[in-house]
């Protein structure tokens, strides 16, 4: 390794990538030595602590590196979801497979991909511990004679800047975004001013850095970037805001998407904002950061399996932001909700008995198989829809309300803190368990007696069984958990349980999202054939329940279709519920042959009861709870700790699992009766009161003044702030105090049109672009026969012949 820093130190002014490669290949291990990374990194630092030369050789070919490649691609674009549409993105993917795309070669992606070409590299990255990042960084400081490497290095960070904010300005005025929340006009100032103040940051840092000159100056006093992180902080509480009222207001893919861009385009922008920063610990940080984005990118860009991954976590994001308002509710947490939820459950397990009883008759009737399928699919999805309707309840249906409750439980934030409330998660389980055994035991202690009693009074008043006992014996057979596929098919219902939730999801966000109830309420015909309050009722229903009704009756289907198709393609699949499973074990019982009966098929067919209520409990609730963590993107690693947290809480507190706690469990966004709560309003960050200068600025109230931009005098503070219209008289070149409150924004921004003087010199442009532009417009006013200022042939002299755009310098060319 020592023999490489050396080679590296010699070629610090002429870096090859290759050299480059052969140490990270000396420090690369396999996923299976996490301990080995940690003791090659801290030899590496060792080498640097004691070679200082090296340590700057290393600083230096690195920057030299990196800069000979476009960078601005690096800080703008990569880690940031892209617009392009999945199906687009696939056509690319797949393309790429048959016909490989042509690399950018002077990119710095591409040159981490030559560097980093290892499936493994992630994973040996990630082991190694934040502290050795933070040695290794410190030590890789750069001499005064590279300060014009930094300078242009700072440069481009400062252009990534511009455009992100440019970007972020886009999005958060996107026609969409205003039309799922109209309100959205009255925050608008903080997407623009925070452009402003990001403007003004740059070409204040510029010129107090002198980074025009390439040089790189420390300046008296730092620029504060401190203005322009707090409307960075404003602009994401608005979307925190936005995504709370989802609810109301529903969602699309598309504005998921925006929102999710706008999300990482503001984290990016801060972590850029650090990198030029004076706080060299928060700098070290972003740094370590950006560089764990790129190696993550380059692994994965071309992989078709990471953009799957990478849009059904969007999905889940958008089905677990938008709960079902009203739908159905299946957490409870006291004794109240417990037994309204048996309630719930026996009306469901009433109606179940007879759905099951109208099921078994129907195989009397002579049907083709599309047939059968369509009467069995109706028999389950209307019987379904209307155990909703008259407020019962099915068992073991995981809605997603449930996925939404169980992910409000676990913080966006930093993973140290999703660790900490895996506890409460826990907690969270052992209250959904709990209310889905009731549910099964309110569905199952109805759903066999009047089963039992459907069979004898059809015994009575017709004089012969319901069913033969060839029936019967097939009826018992099916739920033999060991001579049948009684669990396999069991497995199915709890897949199509769980899709019922995602559908019940998807047509409540619908409803809302599109204003059905509205919608449906100015219908010419319904308006002409109905009173206006039957009309206000049935939106309003209609509205209220379209996505328990469609999930319900979707999910009938499901399971009314599935034996058809698996006959029509001969494949053995079929659904087994525990609930229908109960009414099923009730008739075969009744009117099997009394010299077939024994305690061994009793027993046997009541485990395969038990057996198949429980597989359609954990596949249902795994595929929701798996839904939930995916979309707070919380590690695979931690459904371990996850798992050990409720087998011990088994162990410990079995009862829990079974009966209601003496003092229930208190969820911050979660009622007694499993109701969601929402909140309008923004939570101050980690309870803290907001900032001194935490104001959102009137869009009216904000120009930027010639004073503003001009570079701090000797002795005089450099002043960050923007300047507003309404100053008291006598104090205009005076900063502006900032608020000590939150200004509550109007509605009209009526007042004063925005006058600010025009960006076109407030970028700094080099000096080849302000000579192109000058010649263009001589060669404007020639073509016009008028004759050029002084100036302006000054200007145009002191071009030359020609005054064309210099082209870049090529990097070095990368192995293929």
């Amino acid at each position: 390794m020592k023999h490489i820093l050396q080679q590296i130190t010699a070629l610090s002014d002429v870096p090859d990538p290759a050299v480059l490669k052969r140490l990270i290949n000396e420090l690369r291990v396999s996923d299976k030595e996490p301990s080995l990374a940690n003791e090659k990194i801290e030899a590496l630092i060792d080498i640097l602590r004691h070679n200082p030369e090296y340590a700057s050789g290393l600083a230096s070919f690195v920057l030299k590196l990196i800069i000979d490649y476009r960078q601005i691609a690096l800080y703008t674009d990569t880690g940031i979801m892209s617009d392009q549409g999945f199906f687009n993105s696939l056509r690319r993917l797949v393309g790429h497979r048959f016909l490989p795309l042509l690399p950018q070669q002077d990119s710095v992606v591409e040159l981490a991909s030559f560097l980093f070409d290892k499936r493994s590299d992630e994973g040996w990255l990630a082991n190694i511990e934040s502290e050795k990042w933070d040695e290794l960084v410190e030590i890789l400081k750069v001499t005064d004679e590279q300060l014009n490497l930094v300078a242009t290095a700072k440069n481009n960070i400062l252009n990534a800047i511009i455009i992100l904010s440019y970007r972020i300005s886009g999005i958060g005025l996107h026609p969409d975004l205003m039309d799922s929340y109209p309100q959205m006009l009255n925050y608008s100032a903080a997407f623009v001013a925070q452009n402003q103040e990001a403007v003004l940051f740059v070409n204040q840092y510029r010129q107090a850095h002198e980074l025009d000159a390439l040089t790189d100056t420390t300046p008296e006093n730092e620029i504060d970037p401190a203005p322009l992180l707090v409307m960075l902080e404003q602009c994401e509480d608005i979307v925190a805001t936005v995504r709370k009222r989802i609810y109301k207001t529903g969602i699309s893919i598309r504005l998921t998407n925006m929102m999710l861009r706008l999300d990482q385009s503001l984290q990016r922008m801060r972590i850029l904002t650090e990198l030029v920063t004076d706080d060299n610990k928060k700098r070290d940080h972003a740094i370590i950061e950006l560089v764990e984005i790129l190696i993550t990118t380059v692994n994965r860009r071309y992989s078709i399996g990471y953009l799957i991954d990478n849009n059904t976590k969007l999905l889940s994001r958008k089905v677990t932001e938008n709960a079902s308002r009203v739908g159905e509710h299946y957490i409870s947490t006291d004794k109240y909700g417990y037994q309204n939820m048996f309630k719930k459950a026996s009306i469901g397990g009433f109606i179940i008995a007879f759905m099951a009883t109208i099921k078994i008759m129907t195989y009397q009737l002579a049907l083709a198989p599309i047939g059968r399928a369509f009467v069995n699919s109706m028999i389950y999805g209307l019987g379904f829809v209307f155990i909703h309707v008259i407020r019962g309840t099915v068992a073991t249906k995981q809605p997603a309300m449930t996925a939404a409750a169980i992910a409000s439980t676990i913080s966006a934030e930093g993973s140290s803190r999703k660790s900490r409330q895996l506890t409460k998660l826990s907690e969270l389980v052992v209250d959904i368990l709990r209310t889905q055994f009731i549910a099964i035991m309110g569905n199952v202690m109805l759903a066999i007696p009047v089963a039992l009693i459907i069979s004898f009074v059809w015994l009575q008043y017709t004089g012969t069984p319901m069913i033969d006992t060839d029936k019967a014996d097939y009826l018992l057979h099916d739920l033999d958990p060991f001579r049948s596929l009684a669990l396999p098919h069991a497995a199915i219902a709890g897949v199509y349980l769980f899709l019922a939730g995602l559908i019940a999801g998807y047509y409540d966000n619908l409803a809302v999202y599109n204003d059905v109830g509205a919608r449906i309420q100015r219908h010419k015909l319904l308006k002409h054939i109905m009173p206006q309050s039957w009309l206000h009722r049935l939106g309003g229903f209609v509205e209220a329940n379209l996505g328990a009704i469609m999930g319900n009756f979707l999910f009938g289907v499901f399971l009314g279709s599935t034996a058809t198709i698996g006959y029509i393609f001969g494949l053995p699949i079929d659904i087994r519920h525990i609930a229908f499973a109960s009414a099923n074990l009730a008739h075969g019982l009744f009117n099997m042959s009394a010299g077939d009966i024994s305690w061994n098929i009793i027993l046997i067919s009541a485990l395969g009861v038990a057996l198949i209520g429980i597989v359609n409990l954990l596949v249902s609730f795994s595929l929701a709870l798996f839904v939930a963590l995916r979309s707070k993107e919380v590690r695979f690693q931690e459904w371990g700790r996850l798992t050990k947290l409720v087998i011990g809480h088994i162990i410990s507190h079995p009862a829990d699992f079974f009966w209601p706690r003496d003092n229930p469990m208190k969820y911050a966004r979660i009622d007694s009766h499993g109701h969601m709560i929402f909140d309008d309003t923004t939570a101050q960050r980690g309870g803290k009161p907001p900032q001194s200068n935490y104001v959102v600025r009137r869009l009216s109230d904000v120009r930027i003044l010639p004073e503003s931009k001009k570079p701090s005098q000797k002795g005089r503070e450099t002043n960050t702030n923007i300047y507003y219209d309404n100053q008291p008289e006598g104090n205009h070149h005076q900063p502006h105090a900032p608020s000590k409150e939150v200004i509550d924004l109007d509605d009209g921004l009526i007042d004063d049109e925005l006058n600010s003087v025009p960006y076109d010199n407030d970028i700094q442009y080099n000096n080849a672009k302000r000579r192109l532009r000058n010649k263009q417009y001589k060669e404007e006013q020639s073509n016009n026969g008028t004759e050029q200022d002084s100036t302006e042939s000054a200007d145009n002299e002191s071009d030359g012949n020609k005054s064309n755009l210099p082209k870049p310098k090529k990097p070095p060319q990368l192995p293929d």
